[in-house]
């Protein structure tokens, strides 16, 4: 691939970006602002009823966060004129046609300008109402790639899924998609209307026994891991991301199209600054949990491999994958961004970090005193997790309750403070078990190939940068990345 300049590629070019208020979304905007101040347009699609909506949330959760110190500090009082000359804040929602947008005006010009499509939005809890995950994981991508079709200019469509789109399969995850319908474990049947009638159904049911919206909710979130399960994927997350690729595969037509899967994304390693981060991710709630001492034992293979790779280099590849891949009709390129193959850390380092960050740097409890950390009891199969949580917990629970009367003042804090750990540690066995057992390697040679072609082609590819074998693991977590969710996220 001659790929040329990516900042020349950048000039003039106009980028519909959606989900613009999420984590990689602002990173993305930011580094491209930054970078390349000639850009076209920016035209961010954000949920809300109307541009001066749209705009509110852009400024409260994008332009006024840390995460523009840099940009303010180059531009000064100028900030926001240039803000207002490159971003258009777009009112929509991905999940309903022509994304929602109300502004006829402002919807023709978008498809008369945008040169490429981002799409950036979902849903990432990995227990979420299946209604809500189809809509945005599922559906949101079959409205996107509609809403391509009618830009003129159009070169390329980026579509943002995840690495673990692959559940829970073992070995050498390959950077092919997948066949609409296609099940993980082989049942036939999965059919996207078949899902969308089913839960439109259920929702009536609930609605007909006039269930409460705590029913409702629990009940939808309950068929979103029935429904993923039964196809062979571990949660509602990955299995509507799925569905998600299946449906942009298959709609696309002669649109070129990227695919690409990010594995854990954790905080930046070098862009804008070191550190910067937004709310927990898988291995972050364990961290967190650990370091406030909530979490003294876990379920997981201590051979196991954490696949992260910092928000910036997903950023880079994403600009980087735009500029090596605008204008290629017809081709699909699927991209696996992680670190499992050149760099791979092991569950058993993750909790060693852990230990030497949070003893040398402890966090401090509701007294203001510091909460004393010891080594996590890592338990490798189910039965020795349940033996470990009756013995260390539910046996005291149970006890408490057949403590005199006189007594139960003195121990209902203990109880309560048990009865909160036990639930917190359960539920991130829950949600997190896939992963702490996980044995699969994501392939990454398209990957590979690009990160080449992008240092054989121009001066640029430091600035681009998203080779995970230039990180040093210790260096990144004791100093960047775990002081980063102790600044920006429980600050």
């Amino acid at each position: 691939m001659d790929l040329g300049s990516i900042l020349t590629f950048l000039e003039c070019k106009s980028i519909l970006v959606t989900g613009a208020t999420g984590f990689i979304a602002k990173i993305l905007v930011e580094k491209i602002l930054r970078t390349q101040p000639k850009v076209g347009k920016l035209y961010l699609l954000v949920r809300a009823a109307d541009t001066n909506s749209a705009n509110q949330r852009l400024q409260d959760e994008m332009i006024n966060k840390e995460l523009f110190r840099v940009m303010k500090e180059k531009w000064g009082g100028g900030l926001n004129t240039f803000i207002s000359e490159k971003v258009v804040p777009v009112a929509g929602d991905i999940s309903c046609e022509d994304l929602g947008v109300k502004e006829t005006g402002l919807m023709e010009e978008m498809w008369r300008e945008v040169d490429v499509v981002v799409n950036l939005a979902a849903t990432t809890n990995f227990d979420e109402r299946y209604d809500i995950a189809l809509g945005l994981n599922t559906m949101g991508p079959k409205y996107i790639v509609n809403f391509a079709k009618k830009c003129a200019k159009l070169k390329l469509l980026v579509h943002v899924s995840t690495a673990y789109v692959w559940g829970e399969k073992g070995g050498l995850m390959p950077e092919t998609p997948f066949r609409m319908g296609e099940a993980l474990n082989g049942t036939l049947g999965l059919d996207v209307d078949v899902e969308m009638k089913l839960v439109q159904e259920r929702l009536q049911q609930l609605e007909d026994t006039k269930a409460t919206e705590r029913e409702i909710k629990i009940a939808l979130k309950e068929l979103g891991i029935e429904r993923a399960r039964k196809y062979g994927w571990p949660n509602t997350y990955v299995f509507t991301k799925a569905m998600g690729e299946m449906l942009v595969g298959s709609l696309k037509g002669d649109m070129p199209l990227v695919i690409l899967r990010p594995t854990i994304i954790t905080s930046t390693y070098k862009e804008p600054f070191p550190g910067w981060v937004e709310g927990l991710r898988t291995i972050d709630s364990l961290a967190v949990g650990y370091g406030k001492g909530r979490l003294t034992c876990f379920l997981g293979d201590p051979d196991s491999i954490i696949d992260a790779i910092p928000a910036d280099m997903v950023v880079n590849s994403i600009i980087v994958a735009m500029a090596a891949n605008a204008s290629q009709s017809c081709q699909t390129t699927i991209y696996q961004v992680g670190s499992s193959v050149k760099n791979p850390v092991k569950f058993t380092y993750i909790q060693d970090i852990g230990y030497r960050y949070f003893t040398s740097h402890p966090l401090s409890d509701k007294q203001g005193k510091p909460v004393i950390v010891g080594k996590v009891k890592v338990l490798s199969t189910m039965a020795s997790f349940n033996r470990y949580m009756s013995i260390r917990y539910m046996l005291p629970l149970k006890g408490l309750e057949l403590v005199n009367a006189a007594f139960c003042q003195q121990f209902r804090s203990l109880h309560s403070e048990l009865d909160r750990k036990v639930k917190f540690v359960m539920r991130l066995v829950e949600l997190y078990r896939p992963y702490l057992f996980f044995e699969g390697i994501f392939d990454d040679i398209n990957t590979e190939k690009l990160r080449l072609a992008a240092k054989c082609s121009y001066h640029e590819a430091d600035e681009f940068c998203f080779d995970p074998e230039t990180i040093d693991w210790e260096d990144y977590f004791m100093n960047i990345h775990i002081p980063g969710l102790v600044k920006y996220v429980l600050k």
